[in-house]
């Protein structure tokens, strides 16, 4: 079956409230949680369940489903790649590793960065050491939230957010209990933002890796964990589509040669002579992903050594922009541009220019998003001396993140999993404190807002 033959799902929005049946339907397609997908076949019954959930879901081609795992086939032959016109990896150059560029075509790309990251600090300087605290937990967040979205690993984002703020030393409203999970991560992206100035060495990069597989397996697949891959199960590869059937989308370099290429990449990493540190992000994530050194998990390292390059570059370890979530945002663009690169010459001047063009992107999301951060964060303070419970914690994070439709009684009870009655008492309750209000009167159910303080602006 081919890719046109084939869909991938994705579960959108939460089921909490939903009918029974619907609920049902959301499990029978093999999505257990938000966010998380599955690659099925283009069947009329399974798109009539889709039909039942569409509101739910997320649907494409499955042609975007690229994931990286051993190829079931051997690695391409060379007479194979004569006859298709295949013109090789990045890897097998001669000259590998000395990537190039165009210095000419880049110098307007870093400007616009440059003057796009300007403007950001622009605006954080208006502002107390406590809110930029807050936009960079936020910031922190969104990046953790969506580096692992990427390719079909989900967080929940309120538990991502706790375990940051623990881990930062902030006292702030709104903290659920995080697992083990959200922490391991955490620790992770914060070692390599925090640290930055410390040496990235071989022994780092296996702790990150085993923080991201805590239990030794990448969803139902035993790996490799806090090692370099053995190849024991066939060549590693980019591939998408049905086992046997699949398309290649990159082959990395044999398991053999892993240690020696890692090492070159490691000492060049920490000596980029005359490379300004931007490019130098840029080349780190493409160098990285292309020797592809783990069984799982190296586009979420490779995201990491450009956050902490990007770190060294600023001199902060404050994060106020998020690679990874402009890199979903864009993600058909980003595999598409990184095949692109993998399969042609040693000359990666494509590639820099699109990573430049998404962090100037990245930044202006930032810049874009910084007020509604900042509001979320002065609203907290306002509570921060007061006991709210986790229903009303959760809550006003909803409203805060932007509720679509209206919140009564009802669909807070639904929300919060709660009596009505209990419902109706937390709101009261949050009236009283001056946290909600009733909204003008104009539908047969009472609903409630936020009270967004003029200070809170």
């Amino acid at each position: 079956m081919t890719d046109a033959e084939r869909i991938r799902v994705t579960l959108i929005k939460s089921t909490i409230g939903r009918q029974a049946s619907h609920k049902a339907c959301v499990k029978g397609l093999g999505l257990r949680r938000i966010r998380s997908s599955a690659v099925l076949e283009d069947t009329p019954s399974i798109r009539g369940m889709i039909a039942k959930v569409s509101y739910l879901l997320h649907v494409e081609s499955a042609a975007s489903a690229i994931e990286s795992r051993p190829l079931a086939s051997k690695m391409l032959r060379e007479s194979d790649r004569t006859r298709t016109g295949h013109p090789g990896f990045l890897w097998e150059r001669s000259d590998w590793p000395s990537l190039t560029w165009v210095e000419e075509r880049l110098s307007e790309p870093l400007m616009r960065a440059s003057h796009a990251h300007e403007r950001l600090c622009k605006g954080l300087d208006g502002i107390d050491a406590e809110a930029r605290n807050e936009v960079h937990l936020q910031t922190l967040t969104q990046d953790l939230v969506k580096s692992t979205e990427i390719r079909e690993t989900a967080y929940d984002p309120e538990k991502v957010r706790s375990s940051v703020a623990r881990r930062l030393g902030m006292e702030i409203g709104g903290l659920v209990p995080s697992d083990r999970n959200e922490d391991a991560v955490v620790d992770m992206m914060l070692d390599a933002t925090d640290n930055y100035a410390q040496p990235l060495t071989v022994q780092r990069l296996f702790s990150w890796h085993t923080a991201l597989f805590p239990t030794g397996r990448s969803g139902m697949r035993k790996i490799i964990v806090g090692n370099w891959r053995n190849d024991s199960n066939g060549p590693m590869g980019v591939r998408s589509g049905p086992i046997g059937k699949e398309t290649v989308h990159f082959e990395a370099p044999p398991a053999e040669r892993v240690p020696d290429e890692l090492q070159k990449f490691l000492n060049w990493f920490e000596n980029p002579v005359d490379t300004d540190p931007v490019l130098v992000a840029g080349l780190a994530h493409l160098w990285f992903l292309t020797i592809h050194p783990f069984d799982d998990g190296n586009g979420r390292i490779a995201r990491a050594i450009a956050d902490m390059t990007l770190a060294r570059a600023e001199q902060s370890s404050q994060r106020f922009y998020s690679m990874s979530a402009q890199i979903r945002k864009e993600r058909n663009a980003y595999d598409k541009i990184i095949e692109l690169s993998q399969k042609g010459e040693l000359d990666v001047s494509s590639w820099l220019e699109w990573f430049l063009n998404c962090q100037v992107r990245a930044i202006d999301t930032a810049q874009q998003t910084l007020d509604a951060t900042l509001e979320k964060a002065r609203f907290w303070q306002r509570f921060k001396e007061v006991t709210l419970n986790p229903r009303q914690i959760k809550m006003l994070n909803r409203l805060l993140d932007g509720f679509n439709g209206k919140l009564t009684s009802t669909k807070w009870a639904k929300i919060a999993k709660c009596q009505q009655d209990t419902a109706c008492h937390d709101i009261t309750d949050l009236i009283a404190r001056g946290a909600l209000q009733k909204a003008p009167s104009g539908g047969r159910k009472t609903s409630y807002s936020l009270v967004i303080d003029t200070q809170d602006r």
